[in-house]
């Protein structure tokens, strides 16, 4: 049976589902509009003006930050000793020296290229003050795991700003992944689902943010100012409230986004020289199926454009082997949207299933093992539970 085949006979059982009762059919997705909008060729653009939490959220801030600097200010400095991994031990002062005049002590190269710094086996701030004797470690190579993992997380607070200033809803999480990272955010029923064709508008303001160079601000906060800062973002207070069991925690700021976060982070935005947004879906508020339904956006970034090629030449030639092309195109199986998870074996591919399924039978027998045939059919806790059931709608 060919791929038209079964394709026409799984057309035919549609068509009966819609002609059956409407006491049988089953309840619309929840991302029905999500994939309308995506589907509809609408366009968005940057709100003007932007939400008003915004700018309520700043002028938080620039209180809290000027009392923070005149606190700082106001230390007495003394003298510490900054130790190198080569053992150079390197004269500073507590709450006056940043990791990042000690690289540029060194020199100016190291410096510009360091995304961020270790003290004592901690990430750090470039900018932010040493306080005491410590060890001090200068990442500046994008291989490494850390510098990576640190430079992508603040490319998503650009991407988390670009998408503020767009769609004005609710940011969750924001974090760096195995390859990029993502921005979830959540929208009401008279905001915009987000669309791919939405990204050129989020990658050209990521563009204007880089090239203003934000600096990224830390700021450690009171939960009680925390909860004033995010009183407009019901997630947010769900992370302070439920999460945050310490007197206070940090916030970063880059530009008008403010978001409660740990860091560190790069020392501004215009240290993210090449960046794309990759792709978008909807989520579960941290994966529960009964939970609210989020846009998540993802992206990718690097130091320079040409890792970016390089990174996209590597993207092409994936999909080149992507095991659904290739079953497609030498008739072995083939994917349908009632079964995502799970392929249609054609003749071909069936013949070489069961050879391989023979085989490890076989060997079974050969190592003393014996078969048991468990379930087809699971109750959704299963996949609640693995975490499984969110990526699926």
């Amino acid at each position: 049976m060919s791929e038209t085949d079964v394709i026409d006979k799984v057309e035919e059982l549609k068509l009966e589902e819609t002609q059956a009762p409407a006491r049988m059919k089953q309840k619309p997705s929840k991302d029905k509009k999500t994939a309308a909008a995506a589907g509809d060729g609408s366009k968005v653009s940057e709100l003007k003006p932007w939400p008003s939490y915004i700018q309520e959220r700043i002028s938080l801030w620039d209180k809290l930050k000027a009392q923070y600097d005149a606190d700082v200010a106001a230390k007495t400095p003394e003298e510490i000793t900054i130790t190198l991994p080569d053992g150079k031990a390197v004269p500073a002062q507590s709450w006056r020296t940043t990791p990042y005049d000690v690289a540029a002590g060194i020199s100016k190269g190291l410096a510009d290229s360091t995304i961020i710094a270790k003290v004592n086996g901690v990430l750090w701030d470039l900018d932010r003050p040493l306080e005491a004797n410590c060890k001090l470690e200068l990442l500046n190579k994008f291989d490494n795991e850390e510098a990576s993992a640190v430079f992508w997380h603040s490319t998503a607070h650009v991407l988390g700003e670009a998408m503020e200033r767009v769609y004005g809803g609710c940011l969750c999480y924001g974090p760096p992944i195995e390859n990029g990272f993502y921005y979830d955010m959540f929208l009401d029923a008279e905001q915009q689902a987000v669309s791919s064709q939405d990204f050129p508008v989020m990658e050209g303001l990521m563009k204007d943010i880089v090239k203003e160079k934000q600096p990224f601000e830390r700021l450690e906060m009171k939960k009680e100012d925390l909860i004033e800062m995010f009183k407009y973002n019901p997630f947010k207070l769900r992370i302070i409230k439920e999460k945050v069991n310490i007197p206070t925690t940090t916030a970063y700021r880059c530009g008008p986004l403010i978001d409660l976060c740990r860091g560190p982070h790069v020392r501004h935005t215009g240290k993210i020289k090449a960046f794309k947004v990759t792709k978008n879906s909807s989520t579960y508020w941290e994966g529960k199926a009964d939970a609210e339904s989020l846009q998540r956006v993802y992206g990718i970034s690097f130091p320079d454009n040409k890792q970016l090629k390089e990174w996209e030449k590597l993207q092409e030639e994936a999909a080149k082997r992507d095991h659904r092309k290739l079953g497609r195109e030498q008739e072995l199986f083939f994917f349908h949207e009632l079964s995502p998870g799970s392929c249609f074996f054609q003749p071909k591919g069936a013949y070489i299933y069961n050879t391989l399924v023979d085989f490890i039978k076989s060997e079974y027998r050969k190592r003393g093992f014996q078969e048991v045939v468990s379930p087809n059919v699971y109750n959704v806790k299963l996949w609640q539970t693995s975490g499984h059931w969110a990526h699926y709608h």
